[in-house]
């Protein structure tokens, strides 16, 4: 079953720091959680030149900072400054508790990434920075990005999440990567696709509750993220963020969707 998300309807914009929350979760008929097994939460954040995040702490969150567009600046009291950017990423394994800051200078392009939100598999883990650089992308391949520690990926997470990117130039096909009893969820960064018959544009994702193959083609060029994770892993769900007290609870977020549906079929009957 695919089910596809449109772009999120939650959005943070703190001035000239705009983030858009994805829940993978809630793209359920019937959602139970607002994120989907490990997978927590998908942000896409928007940095104006010249923005400071100050120091604050994450603890019980594995984050991942993947950066196409622009350059993000951290800094933290352990391994000091770091650039990540489309050449490098980030993991923050924030374990029992990590401090750093954001930022942009004056002089750098606006910050466009996605900041990913993967609930450990135990609270009260080692905190840890993973930086890097990463390969020059293959247009039309899958690069494999993060996986789950101890299996051979470039860069590691502590649960069941692997993460892939891809570039795909205008016209062309692909298939979204596989693994057995693992669940698709994808998010489109940039352009269009199709898939199964729907059309996917720039901040809309999809949730495949399967692992049969799923096949994609590209409208125009594409930057995609997708991710494989097995919704049956032992979560902790204690993070500062990923599972943040102030997310709404599922049972209001069921009323919402279904007075939201109710309203597009007034609207389309009218």
């Amino acid at each position: 079953m695919l089910l596809k998300g449109e772009r999120t309807f939650v959005v943070r914009d703190a001035g000239g720091f705009v983030a858009h929350i994805n829940m993978p979760g809630w793209l359920k008929p019937r959602p139970v959680d607002h994120g989907h097994g490990p997978l927590a939460m998908v942000v896409e954040s928007i940095l104006d030149p010249g923005r400071l995040i100050a120091m604050h702490e994450h603890r019980n969150d594995e984050i991942v900072s993947w950066v196409p567009e622009g350059v993000m600046r951290h800094d933290d009291k352990a391994t000091g400054r770091l650039v990540i950017d489309r050449d490098h990423l980030m993991v923050m394994n924030a374990g029992t508790g990590f401090w750093h800051s954001e930022e942009t200078l004056a002089s750098d392009p606006p910050l466009r990434m996605l900041q990913i939100l993967v609930r450990p598999r135990a609270i009260g883990l080692e905190p840890k920075i993973q930086y890097g650089s990463i390969p020059a992308a293959t247009a039309n391949f899958w690069q494999h990005l993060v996986g789950p520690e101890g299996e051979g990926a470039p860069y590691y997470i502590r649960n069941a999440v692997d993460i892939f990117d891809i570039r795909l130039e205008a016209g062309a096909r692909a298939e979204f990567p596989r693994k057995q009893g693992r669940d698709l969820y994808f998010y489109v960064f940039s352009g269009s696709i199709a898939v199964d018959g729907q059309s996917f544009t720039e901040g809309e994702q999809g949730l495949h509750l399967s692992d049969d193959r799923l096949g994609l083609e590209a409208k125009d060029s594409v930057t995609l993220i997708a991710f494989l994770l097995d919704a049956n892993a032992p979560v902790a769900k204690q993070g500062t963020v990923g599972d943040h007290r102030k997310i709404p609870p599922v049972i209001v977020i069921r009323a919402f969707l279904k007075w939201r549906k109710f309203r597009w079929m007034w609207r389309r009957s009218s």
